[in-house]
């Protein structure tokens, strides 16, 4: 199924990141030529510029931890350290930058997906945990909210998934699934997640899945992508230029001889 807007099949550039950056994970554009990036190991931020093909900046802002999300509000980046502590790093471009740190009680162990919703001045939290196989809760997948204004957690998810829903439109829609144990199965572990500039769609990655959702503002699926492994090996990140162009990040991988890269979808009007 293709999403209009991109060609899937055929990324206008692939970046070859620099070694520094094999751990990147989450990634969140600054301007039109450069994005800020986050190691998944230390809690530095490197600005890259597309266009240098080059690290232009380093910032180490202290903490120690597996950080896996990136979002920029404005002159400040937030970093979500994947037991759900969040990072505020305000002016993050002078040498003067401020820290804040909350407890946001994301009520999942591993977070991953990370991104800023201008509408409701909110963060979205994409927890990768997924629900137990005796949790009530098992067919359900959860985005929830983190108001900027009060810095808590809202008390309700933002966004609940319902799984027979999402299997039921990829059946419909002839996507190629996952397999366990030879049957077919989408585990919807969010790696990523971000809001399209211009559509004000919801995009999640889910690396497990090597599938790339996309969901209206009610949390109605509108499209699933296949991602394709020769472009995709660890889809960690995914962000947006302002003109709708679409960013997705890779780990590197040293046994598969993989480097690090950020693959660009030019948007195309449709």
């Amino acid at each position: 199924m293709q999403h209009p807007g991109y060609n899937f099949s055929d990324p206008d550039e692939v970046y070859v990141l620099p070694a520094s950056l094999k751990e990147i994970s989450g990634i969140t554009v600054r301007d039109d030529n450069t994005i800020a990036c986050i190691h998944d190991e230390y809690e530095t931020i490197y600005i890259y510029d597309i266009k240098k093909n080059r690290i232009i900046r380093e910032l180490t802002v202290g903490g120690i931890g597996d950080f896996e999300g990136l979002a920029r509000v404005n002159s400040t980046l937030f970093i979500l350290r994947s037991d759900g502590l969040l990072s505020e790093i305000m002016n993050y471009e002078s040498a003067d930058f401020t820290k804040a740190v909350y407890d946001t009680g994301v009520p999942w162990k591993d977070n991953e997906g990370l991104c800023y919703d201008r509408y409701e001045n909110r963060l979205l939290i994409g927890p990768k945990s997924i629900p137990g196989k005796k949790s009530p809760e098992r067919g359900f997948r959860f985005i929830y909210g983190f108001n900027l204004d009060s810095k808590k957690l809202d008390k309700n998810p933002a966004f609940v998934f319902d799984m027979s829903v999402i299997e039921k439109f990829a059946d419909k829609n002839n996507i190629e699934k996952p397999l366990k144990h030879n049957k077919p199965n989408i585990k919807f572990r969010i790696s990523a997640l971000g809001i399209h500039p211009l559509t004000d769609l919801l995009y999640i990655v889910s690396a497990r899945d090597s599938l790339l959702f996309i969901f209206d503002r009610n949390g109605n699926i509108k499209h699933i992508v296949k991602l394709d492994r020769k472009f995709f090996w660890q889809p960690e990140g995914i962000t947006f230029m302002k003109n709708g162009d679409m960013l997705i990040s890779n780990e590197g991988k040293k046994k598969k001889k993989k480097p690090p890269t950020l693959v660009r979808f030019n948007h195309t009007k449709f």
